[in-house]
């Protein structure tokens, strides 16, 4: 009997400190977690476990983290065939500094059909479901707005004045990238986007989903470099965006973030988010508003007379539909496409990343520094602004 209550109060004690002992290593865990990853005040977000996640099930168009609610998102290329080294690249980066963690789909949309060769190509790189499309003819060639022959002699006119000043396909690409690729239908499904590009670099790791941050702090707009667009691509884009603003004021939300774009003198800054990095909420390009503000421009013809980029378009669109705070800043993510480069210089970003030499541009950006000092002005000062003539800044 003796023998019983021993080996009975032997078996409690064993169990008692087997419980103690995965409390010790819950809180273990907790506090290295806590110390490795960002903090709160880094401008990314704090290690929060709805952030995170180490679940490998995938699905088409959702991923499913902590709090088991799905997301509806993917990363989406518009590429061609002849670009698969570059996005065989791209997608190996993207894998092994974000998407291996959460297995997002991949959407490649191409004006022509896929080669096997690419789709093996991509296929290969990652684990997560990838979807191919051909993008709508409807979609891609010459505005109903312009003609053939005027054209033409727009791309002569412009071809030694700026970067593809006489490329075709280049105009094609940013109109379809203003106005139709939210409408391909193998996007219709999504609720988010990340484009992504062939030959880019991501510098640094994202512990983190950037699409549940962006859902979860009503973010609609996500960004990481911000230049100055070069004047002769735009020069009647802003005053062709005063007209629209005047004629649809009811489009207009009561306040927006439009004096990052123009100053109080309504002249434009130039200032743009390179869209070829975006995270994007796409209930914005779908919506009344931003949808009347792209037909507009394309009755205007820039797009293919002068050399209206995506990365205006859509900064604009921006600057005029949004507060401030549904745009972000992703400081913590490191990028670099050909001809900037940026990388986070704060500590415990650093420490997440590997840069090169001179990859702090957005430390120096003119147009990143106007973001953190302007506010959002209400509307009766956007039509202000709007209806101001444009003139330089004293």
């Amino acid at each position: 009997m003796a023998n019983t209550q021993v080996k009975r109060l032997m078996l409690l004690l064993i169990v008692v400190l087997g419980v103690a002992s995965v409390y010790k290593y819950i809180d273990y865990v907790n506090k290295a977690a806590a110390a490795e990853g960002w903090g709160a005040s880094s401008g990314a977000p704090a290690s929060n476990n709805k952030y995170y996640n180490n679940n490998n099930e995938q699905h088409l168009f959702t991923n499913s983290t902590g709090d088991n609610s799905p997301i509806r998102a993917a990363m989406v290329a518009l590429v061609r065939n002849s670009e698969l080294d570059g996005m065989r690249a791209t997608i190996r980066q993207v894998e092994d500094r974000f998407n291996r963690r959460f297995g997002y789909p991949y959407v490649f949309i191409n004006d022509e059909d896929f080669s096997e060769e690419f789709k093996a190509g991509v296929r290969a790189m990652t684990k997560a479901p990838v979807h191919f499309g051909k993008l709508p003819p409807e979609h891609w060639g010459l505005s109903e707005h312009v003609t053939e022959e005027d054209v033409q002699e727009a791309l002569k006119r412009n071809k030694d004045r700026y970067i593809y000043g006489g490329s075709y396909s280049y105009r094609l690409m940013c109109r379809y990238q203003s106005g139709f690729v939210h409408k391909h239908p193998l996007l219709k499904d999504l609720d988010y986007y990340w484009r992504i590009e062939p030959g880019v670099s991501y510098f640094c790791d994202i512990a983190y989903d950037p699409f549940r941050y962006m859902r979860d702090n009503r973010l609609v707009y996500g960004f990481t470099i911000t230049p100055m667009e070069k004047a002769d691509t735009v020069e009647t884009l802003w005053e062709t965006t005063r007209k629209w603003i005047l004629q649809n004021p009811d489009l207009l939300p009561d306040k927006s973030f439009i004096r990052w774009a123009v100053t109080d003198s309504s002249k434009y800054t130039m200032c743009h988010f390179w869209s070829n990095f975006e995270i994007v909420d796409l209930s914005f390009y779908r919506s009344e508003a931003y949808e009347s503000y792209f037909q507009h421009l394309d009755r205007a013809g820039g797009f293919f007379y002068e050399r209206w980029g995506d990365a205006p378009v859509h900064s604009l669109a921006a600057a005029m539909l949004l507060r401030k705070d549904q745009l972000h800043w992703f400081e913590d993510i490191g990028y670099h496409h050909p001809g900037y480069a940026h990388c986070p210089n704060k500590p415990d970003m650093v420490s997440q990343c590997v840069c090169p030499r001179s990859s702090d541009y957005m430390y120096r950006s003119v147009c990143n520094r106007r973001f953190g000092r302007t506010e959002d002005v209400v509307k009766s000062r956007a039509l202000e602004l709007a209806g101001l003539p444009d003139k330089a800044e004293k």
